[in-house]
Parts: structure tokens; sequence; C-alpha cells
């Protein structure tokens, strides 16, 4: 059963000035794995975490660090919850993640949906 979906995009240029803007704006938005990527790809994982965010229904004090985009073997994007986000996904009953990334040109789009 679907409990939610979510879709983002990010227009990377301005992502980008963003971070460049706001120091500190990376640690607090991704996990020290995920810092490193360029800017497509950070721009991307944010997509997903606002998607991951509105398939949970937006919940107050979700903490970003608490939902990461991992590659499986194959490459393919997934998503890993815990803390804050976990237990909002807990509270709806979400058992599965499907998460969908895509880059053209300036912008990062990401589609989830949140299975039970």
């Amino acid at each position: 059963m679907i409990i939610g979906i979510g879709v983002d995009v990010v227009d990377v240029p301005r992502f980008g000035r963003q971070l460049e803007r706001t120091p500190g704006l990376r640690a607090r938005l991704f996990v020290p794995a995920e810092r490193e990527l360029n800017l497509r790809s950070l721009a991307a994982r944010f997509a997903a975490k606002e998607a991951v965010a509105k398939a949970l229904g937006a919940p107050a004090g979700m903490n970003w660090q608490d939902c990461q985009v991992d590659l499986d073997a194959a490459g393919a994007p997934l998503v890993s919850v815990r803390g804050t986000v976990a237990a909002a996904a807990e509270a709806k009953g979400v058992r599965t993640w499907h998460l969908s990334l895509s880059h053209d040109g300036d912008v990062a789009t990401a589609m989830v949906v949140a299975e039970g």
C-alpha cells in the first residue's frame, strides 16, 4: 500500500550559490559520506530528502542528516533513514522506500514513494 509520494526539483546553480553563501549548510544537510560529492549529486540528494519529507507529510522536527541517499551494488539510489525520519516513517507505517533521481542540465529531480 502506498503511504505517500514526494517529488522535488532543485535548480543546481542556485543550490550551489546557497551552499557557498551559507557556511555550515553542507554539514547541516548532508552526512559526511554525502558532503564530498559533486554539486549535481548534492542537489539530487537534497531533492530526495525533500521528497522523503513530502512523502511523510512534512513532519516538524525532521533532521536532514536522518535521511541519507546511498547506492546499491548496481548504482541505483536507495533511501536510508534513522532517528527523526525513521520515527516519522514508522508512525505512518512505511516499510519500503522507492527512489528515482534524475539530472538534466541545471535541474536535479527526485521522486519518492513510501510504501507500507
